[in-house]
């Protein structure tokens, strides 16, 4: 029986990616990836032949019909994004739904997603906290700030390293500049960063660096 395959790929250090995803993508009959330049060289690196094709956010919904039609017919196929597992604040989930609906079967590898080496790190509560990903860029983003002010779970955000300054001076206006804060920064690459303490510290360490690097930002929930 054919089957979708969600494959986890490296966040950073190449050798994260598992024994099993490899053999993985070398079986399918095809991969499915964000960026095929930069799954192109992943796959370079560990002599990975399987075709690519292009899958991303912005043609899923024209794609995922041919490939449920290929599953159908039985191939077999790998979904991967451009770092960590797709789903998680990449291309995936409407694909993994449209194959359900159809009753292919889906596995998806455990493997790397940045946030969670970086609610580790913070040492903030791991037993309870809310996922939100990136915040809206303009419209809805205060009033989803705002809803989350009396929160008292770990909140866990993604954000580019150039809205990251803004971001967090958003947080000290809500939040206060006292909670406490974690950032970080290039998970398992060379230079990577834990930064954690108040809003107002960690905005002090930030505010005049060159920030460079996927940024995840891990935030106190309320004290009760």
């Amino acid at each position: 029986m054919s089957k979708l395959f969600v494959v986890p790929t490296p966040i950073g250090n190449l050798k994260d990616l598992s024994f099993r995803a490899i053999e993985i993508l070398k079986e399918v009959d095809y991969i499915l990836a964000e960026d095929t330049r930069k799954t192109g060289i992943l796959l370079k690196h560990f002599d990975i032949q399987s075709h690519l094709r292009s899958h991303h956010k912005f043609n899923e919904h024209k794609t995922s019909g041919k490939v449920i039609l290929d599953l159908q017919s039985g191939k077999n196929i790998a979904l991967v994004s451009d770092a960590g597992t797709p789903g998680i604040s990449d291309p995936g989930f409407l694909l993994v739904r449209e194959c359900l609906k159809a009753e292919i079967e889906v596995e998806t590898l455990p493997g790397p997603t940045a946030f969670v080496p970086a609610l580790i790190n913070s040492g903030l509560p791991s037993d309870r906290f809310i996922f939100e990903g990136f915040l809206p860029p303009k419209k809805g983003r205060n009033k989803r700030l705002e809803s989350l002010r009396e929160d008292d779970r770990t909140m866990i955000f993604y954000e580019s390293p150039y809205r990251l300054i803004k971001t967090l001076n958003q947080f000290k206006e809500i939040f206060g500049d006292e909670r406490i804060v974690s950032v970080s920064r290039e998970i398992s690459k060379i230079y990577e960063e834990n930064r954690r303490g108040s809003l107002k510290e960690v905005i002090s360490h930030f505010q005049d660096k060159n920030i460079k690097g996927e940024i995840v930002i891990i935030l106190s929930g309320r004290k009760s």
